[in-house]
């Protein structure tokens, strides 16, 4: 007679890293609430998620108009380097959208990205200098307000 083996080890088609993301209008609104979250490994999940929905440039217009902007400006300053990473890996794809563009100026993301020139992690410091060249070719992230 056959038993029954439950392994320990996860499917391999499961990654751990990743959010279970809601569908529909319910998923940017979760990873927002996740974001907020104390528990590390919540937000840097609900970052990974988020990295895949922004290059919707209707994601990006959703997620600005939720408040992500306040958020992502916040994790900019994180003491995890993946939070950060990620966090400007996030800004950078948004830039790559009008709307991100636009998002990006009128919430004050481009002054609080200049603390990130000096980061010790090489790949946030890239995410940063991607984001300016993507906004300097542009006419509108030419005019910084300050």
């Amino acid at each position: 007679m056959a038993h029954a083996r439950i392994s320990a080890k996860l499917p391999p088609e499961i990654d751990p890293t990743k959010a279970p993301v809601a569908f529909g209008m319910k998923a940017l609104p979760k990873l927002h609430e996740e974001l907020q979250s104390p528990e590390l490994l919540t937000q840097q999940r609900a970052l990974m998620a988020l990295c895949d929905l922004v290059h919707d440039p209707e994601k990006v217009y959703q997620a600005i108009q939720i408040g992500f902007l306040a958020n992502l400006v916040l994790l900019l300053a994180h003491e995890d380097s993946t939070v950060r990473q990620k966090t400007t890996e996030v800004l950078n794809t948004m830039a790559m959208h009008s709307i991100g563009r636009q998002g990006l100026i009128k919430n004050g993301v481009i002054s609080a990205l200049t603390d990130l020139l000096d980061d010790p992690v090489d790949i946030c410091r890239r995410n940063t200098h991607q984001i300016f060249e993507t906004m300097a070719k542009l006419p509108e992230g030419r005019v910084l307000d300050t």
